[in-house]
């Protein structure tokens, strides 16, 4: 169904509210585990929408939302500030280690693949 369409299917309606549910609460304990997070949703077309975290301790992950609509949901239940885009200071944030920076010099530049 898309994003653009009413949900006027009542089991389809109660889907997608356990599935923001489900969502809020993965992100409750993201945040709990990190002294707090914000967020950036970017849509993926038919695959959903992206929902970006980044704790206040610099770890980060991702989430994916059947819909632009269940991701919104989802954030919004959880309390999360939500970015427009995941910017210069969002992504100083992030803390990398030496698996994300071997396997990004492996991806870009024919460095170590982490095998």
């Amino acid at each position: 169904m898309a994003d653009t369409q009413a949900v006027d299917d009542p089991k389809q309606a109660a889907k997608d509210e356990r599935g923001a549910a489900r969502l809020a609460r993965e992100i409750g304990t993201f945040v709990k585990q990190h002294g707090g997070a914000e967020g950036q949703l970017a849509y993926l077309g038919e695959r959903g929408t992206r929902i970006a975290l980044v704790g206040e301790d610099g770890a980060w992950g991702n989430l994916v939302a059947r819909s632009d609509a269940i991701a919104r949901k989802a954030v919004e239940k959880a309390g999360i500030t939500v970015r427009e885009d995941f910017d210069g200071e969002m992504a100083a944030k992030v803390k990398t280690g030496r698996y994300e920076w071997t396997r990004m010099a492996g991806i870009q530049v024919g460095g170590p693949s982490n095998k």
